[in-house]
């Protein structure tokens, strides 16, 4: 990846590939998760307790091969679990289906499973060779004779196997190969050899599909947005441009909401049925309750909450505020660290200063509140119910409910002097 972040760390969907790939063994029914850690095993272990916490990780100590990885976490498969699933931290768009097929596979009295996937192009992989229904070896793509290479039912790398079984296949697994390294994938052979029973699974190819690289990344990005467009889309959900608009790994989004071309969501996003969002929106942490009208060009950031038929709209940004119902924040508008309250209105240009450089502070804006355009609430502050601000204000103190309020110079109309200022600076400019 020619990064200084593990390479499991990197993200689709705003998720770590390596949480994408613990989520779908938890959905296949995983009961613990044990995790072999390499190259940035701090950082790794450090990520794994924030979306699998009280999981085991195990320090693969030697670069010896799979086998050798697998074997790493020793004292977890020791435990003599039913089912144990091997999986890769680089394989983001595997699917939880895949995996529940490979644990059905072992409940049929099989000891391995082998997750393949075909391609019309299997040069390089690793080719599935079976025989009366049954997998039989794992063939390198150099080591395959003409016939065998012709084969397109290739390695995905995954695998279940019989918990009372895979100690020992394990354990018999030698290095006595070209490299000396000890290869999951011969535990095969030694399950035929042993008179147990192998079998192959297909899954599809994004399924099993290993990130090596940026362009690899950028390539599983676009695979998992197509999946989550056609889900959202099928769930209900009307999108004007659906190449234009990103989900993240957590989004969800109610009914009958209407998104329209190149809307962002971050992560923690949660809209409700019945919600519209305009052209060029980035929403991130936010959460929106239904009816409620949003941009274009808003921005959402982590902390807002829009309640019933809110309407933020373009070039509008909120950030840690609720915004209850009805209430209007149409544009031009910073709002943050705030309470704005139903059914007020808040004119365009207004900013709710809450940072010193320092510390941040709140401003409540009561319900009916109208709060006029060019005003800049300077918090702590609180705005009373039903107030009214006069446009151009700069607030520092509190306004009861009900009260007009009034922040800005007495303006003054100076009888020709706009006259006499445009003659001295005509006739300074021709100097």
């Amino acid at each position: 990846m020619k990064s200084a972040v593990p390479k499991v760390l990197h993200k689709v969907a705003g998720r770590s590939m390596l949480a994408h790939v613990a989520g779908a063994a938890k959905a296949a029914g995983a009961g613990d998760l044990a995790f072999v850690v390499g190259h940035g095993a701090e950082a790794v272990t450090k990520a794994i307790s924030g979306f699998a916490p009280g999981s085991a990780s195990y320090a693969q100590e030697r670069r010896l091969g799979t086998a050798d990885a697998v074997l790493a976490a020793r004292e977890a498969i020791a435990r003599g679990y039913d089912d144990l699933l091997i999986l890769f931290g680089d394989t983001p768009l595997l699917e939880a289906s895949v995996l529940v097929d490979a644990r059905k596979k072992l409940a049929e009295g099989n000891a391995v499973v082998v997750v393949g996937f075909r391609t019309e192009n299997p040069a390089g992989y690793g080719r599935l060779i079976e025989k009366g229904g049954a997998l039989i070896a794992i063939r390198e793509d150099k080591e395959c004779t003409p016939a065998e290479r012709a084969i397109n039912f290739c390695n995905g790398g995954l695998m279940a196997i019989d918990g009372r079984q895979a100690l020992s296949l394990l354990e018999k697994v030698d290095n006595k190969n070209a490299k000396g390294e000890y290869y999951l994938t011969d535990i095969v052979e030694l399950a035929n050899l042993a008179g147990l029973r192998v079998t192959a699974i297909e899954a599809s190819f994004e399924s099993v599909l290993g990130v090596n690289s940026r362009i690899e990344l950028a390539e599983a990005e676009n695979l998992w947005q197509q999946r989550k467009r056609r889900e959202i889309m099928l769930s209900g959900v009307t999108m004007i441009d659906p190449q234009s608009v990103y989900f993240s790994a957590d989004t969800e989004i109610g009914q009958d909401t209407l998104i329209e071309p190149n809307v962002y969501f971050g992560p923690g996003v949660k809209i409700a049925a019945n919600v519209t969002i305009h052209a060029f929106s980035h929403l991130e942490g936010a959460t929106v309750a239904s009816g409620s009208d949003i941009g274009p060009y808003a921005r959402l950031r982590p902390g807002a909450e829009l309640r019933e038929k809110a309407k933020v709209g373009n070039f509008v940004e909120i950030k840690k505020a609720v915004v209850e119902e009805g209430a209007k924040v149409n544009h031009l508008t910073y709002i943050g660290d705030a309470n704005i309250g139903a059914g007020a209105n808040i004119g365009a240009g207004t900013i709710t200063c809450n940072y010193d450089g320092y510390s941040k502070f709140v401003t409540n804006i009561g319900k009916g509140a109208f709060i006029g355009s060019n005003t800049s609430l300077v918090a702590p502050i609180n705005i009373g119910d039903g107030a009214y601000v006069a446009s151009g204000s700069v607030l520092t103190e509190d306004v009861e409910a009900d009260a007009l309020a009034f922040g800005r110079a007495r303006q003054r109309n100076l009888s020709g002097k706009a006259r006499e200022l445009r003659e001295r600076f005509a006739k300074a400019a021709k100097k």
